[in-house]
């Protein structure tokens, strides 16, 4: 291999190799930016539901609260991509010097070659170098060098020609990405300034909620009233479910017990798998959580709440059978599915699509979200095996 190709070869590696690992972080940059950009937007659309009805709401803060973690997320992929665009200009900018320098190198060879040609230029000095050879042997290897040598002088303009052509390209690159950096710059900018206002407008409601605490807490005990009615039901569903399930058993109904065990099996391993029954966001987590507003004053969640958009399909996360479609005063209908051993619950609808009995499929829409008085739409689901509630977040596809 010629020197010239040398170079060539090598300084392509170098050009390419970082260039292909880059690109993938940078395609997952822009796909986790493109699916944070979708959720925004449906929460910005939740957020001026809830605002429509009654400002300064419990419902505008969960959402509130939301949309600053999303703007934050939203920041931290762009300082991700700037950090990025930065390592790559760095990069490109040593390559870029690296070229320059062995085209510098390559030319000055060049240069070394035209001189040594311009002196052996003349035709008799080449037929004295040719015919001054000792043997006939001798002579066809100086003519054979001679020929080599020309060779080498051409493929060292190819070589200077094809590096000029890459350091040009990589100059172009390089532009174009300190373009794509001052383009995230000013997003950067404008992404500031929104969570800037996003806070401001969360410390507007906290302030306005701290001073309707009397009315938060009554609204509390409403609710807490109405889930343990709820809890009340499930848990008389459930038993009624087992005990059914007991006498089968003693039947000997085994077609029965096996086809239970199997919906339950399949159940079970499609753990993390499972569709979100609407689309929106968690307003509420699963266990303990600390009031959003009131210090000291704790809420026990047997399930997530999903704040979502008015009128939102809900739909089952899995196959099953509709154990029972009830209603509970202060928080909206309810559907109960069982999958074998598990149950899924669906409480805050209206437009109840299902009854009690029938068989349901994956996705199969059960009803819509119901709004309540404040314009806050919100579905509270729960996974149970048998009388233990599940954390769903485990479970549903993340």
């Amino acid at each position: 291999m010629t020197a010239g190709k040398s170079y060539f070869f090598i300084l392509l590696f170098l050009l390419v190799s970082p260039l292909v690992f880059a690109q993938k972080s940078k395609s997952q940059l822009q796909k986790e930016k493109q699916e944070n950009l979708e959720k925004i937007k449906e929460t910005e659309k939740i957020l001026a539901e809830t605002g429509e009805k009654k400002e300064n709401s419990l419902g505008e803060l969960v959402a509130i609260n939301q949309r600053i973690l999303q703007q934050e997320s939203l920041m931290k992929g762009i300082k991700s991509e700037i950090s990025l665009l930065d390592y790559d200009i760095s990069e490109n900018n040593q390559i870029i010097d690296a070229l320059e320098g062995d085209v510098k190198k390559l030319k000055e060879e060049y240069a070394s070659m035209l001189f040594a040609a311009q002196r052996a230029s003349g035709k008799v000095d080449k037929l004295t170098f040719l015919f001054s050879a000792h043997s006939f042997d001798q002579l066809m290897m100086r003519l054979k060098y001679m020929e080599q040598y020309g060779k080498v002088r051409q493929d060292q303009a190819v070589a200077i020609e094809k590096v000029q052509h890459i350091l040009k390209e990589q100059v172009r690159v390089t532009e174009v990405k300190r373009g794509e950096k001052t383009n995230l710059l000013n997003d950067e900018t404008k992404a500031n300034t929104k969570l800037t206002d996003l806070k401001q407008k969360q410390r507007t409601i906290v302030q306005s909620l701290e001073r309707q605490e009397k009315q938060l807490r009554k609204d509390i005990e409403v609710t807490r009233k109405a889930v343990a009615e709820l809890d009340n039901l499930i848990a008389k569903i459930i038993k009624e479910e087992l005990e059914r399930a007991a006498r089968e058993a003693r039947d000997n109904k085994k077609n029965t017990r096996e086809a239970t065990v199997a919906l339950s099996n399949s159940f079970e391993e499609n753990k993390n798998k499972f569709p979100w029954p609407a689309s929106g966001f968690v307003s509420q987590k699963f266990g303990r959580q600390q009031h959003p507003v009131l210090k000291g004053i704790i809420i026990q969640n047997d399930g997530v709440n999903i704040q979502t958009k008015q009128g939102e399909e809900v739909h089952s996360i899995f196959n099953g059978e509709v154990s029972r479609v009830a209603f509970t005063p202060g928080i909206g209908s309810t559907v109960i599915i069982k999958h074998g051993d598990f149950f899924t619950v669906y409480t805050g609808l209206k437009d109840i699509s299902v009854k009690q009995g029938q068989k349901v499929n994956t996705n199969q829409e059960i009803g819509n979200v119901l709004s309540n008085g404040e314009g806050i739409s919100e579905l509270r689901f729960q996974i149970r095996k048998n009388f233990d509630a599940l954390d769903p977040q485990e479970w549903l596809r993340n």
